[in-house]
């Protein structure tokens, strides 16, 4: 259970990046609201996850692939462009979650 509500925290972190970029410097309401939603949402959940899985690589795969999903949504909503090197950090930040999630 506590790898559903990790995986719900990330969602909830990149919705409330998304919102962010539609917030438009936090002119624009309703994506405010999402952000704080999408946010509060994901440190809540967040949170209890860190009552049973240890810190460092909760935090490490929290942030590595919110990092990840978050330059996806870029790419797909806001036709940013990832080049080579971008692929190169995004492959070496799954490789450093595997191997410090394969260390428990």
């Amino acid at each position: 259970m506590p790898y559903v509500l990790l995986l719900f925290s990330i969602v909830f972190e990149v919705f409330g990046s998304f919102m962010l970029k539609l917030s438009n410097g936090f002119t624009r309401g309703l994506p405010v609201a999402g952000v704080v939603v999408g946010y509060g949402l994901c440190f809540y959940l967040l949170s209890n996850v860190l009552q049973f899985l240890p810190l460092g690589p909760v935090y490490a795969t929290w942030s590595g692939l919110g990092t990840i999903l978050t330059v996806l949504v870029g790419v797909l909503f806001f036709k940013e462009r990832i080049n080579r090197t971008g692929i190169i950090g995004i492959l070496l930040l799954v490789i450093g979650l595997v191997l410090l999630n394969m260390t428990k």
